[in-house]
């Protein structure tokens, strides 16, 4: 989808660029699979903001987006393709030969008539969800289960997409969107193709007020607060971090050179991390 430059009629839209939506065909969402989600603002029940950078941003609805797939082997047709304000991807409302009707998450060639299903063993065409053990090696794939029965929730985002590399005893190795390489079990499922808005990445935001709209508040500087807000604070204007171990969180922790991932239940299904390191023969 190609990306639409503005005119510089300001110094914010001298750079910004924003979508086409040559891919969306309807404006309004269908209403039973939405609903209103109140705003956090990143705060816990007792008030204490425990996600820092979040509040604001535009009204929006949230859209009931099918990850879980369990109508076996029934055809739907695609009806629209949409924008949802909460992920990247767009979505597309199918209707199944039942009468039913989902929002599934869109790939990129997807179009208003084509014809989807979830099958253990279907003709592997973009759209069709699959198990990962019948799925031609090779192939990309997207909305990737990695627990038997849980529904997908990997490689979701906007123009991603991950490679059936190999198909070994009861698991399939697949290579994720980081580069790491996993076993997936052969029972889990897999929607053939790559996820929609491939373009995303291109967008250029041009001014401070669109992120916004999105809900994100501003990042200050440590070095810019106090010494009693942030271990790089205090000191006239800005000075330099003074510290031998290096740059800091707000919370003391140092942040360059450590490792921060601690999945080491989920180590045993890495064959090769996404730094390359070989974690199995």
């Amino acid at each position: 989808m190609p990306v639409k430059k503005y005119n510089p009629t300001t110094p914010g839209r001298r750079q910004m660029t924003g979508y086409t939506f040559d891919q969306i065909t309807a404006t309004e969402p269908y209403k039973p699979l939405t609903n209103f989600k109140l705003k956090a603002a990143g705060r816990n029940y007792s008030g204490t903001i425990t996600v820092r950078h979040q509040g604001g941003g535009h009204k929006k609805l949230y859209r009931h987006v099918d990850f879980k797939f369990n109508k076996m082997d029934v055809p739907a047709k695609v009806e629209t393709i949409e924008y949802d304000p909460f992920r990247t991807g767009y979505i597309a409302l199918v209707c199944y030969r039942d009468g039913e009707r989902r929002y599934v998450l869109a790939h990129k060639d997807m179009k208003v008539g084509d014809i989807i299903a979830t099958g253990e063993t279907l003709k592997p065409i973009p759209g069709n969800r699959m198990q990962v053990g019948n799925i031609p090696v090779g192939l990309e794939v997207y909305n990737v289960e990695l627990i038997v029965g849980q529904g997908s929730i990997s490689v979701r985002s906007a123009g991603t997409s991950a490679v059936i590399l190999s198909q070994e005893g009861e698991y399939t190795q697949v290579k994720m969107p980081s580069g790491e390489i996993r076993k997936v079990h052969k029972k889990c499922y897999a929607t053939i193709g790559q996820v929609s808005n491939v373009d995303h990445g291109q967008i250029v935001l041009g001014k401070a007020g669109r992120k916004r709209w999105m809900g994100i508040r501003p990042t200050v500087l440590g070095s810019s607060m106090n010494t009693v807000d942030h271990p790089h604070g205090g000191g006239e204007g800005h000075q330099s971090l003074g510290q031998r171990k290096g740059p800091k969180t707000p919370w003391g922790k140092i942040t360059r050179g450590v490792i921060t991932r601690n999945k080491k239940s989920t180590d045993k299904w890495v064959v090769r991390t996404r730094r390359g390191k070989l974690l199995q023969g």
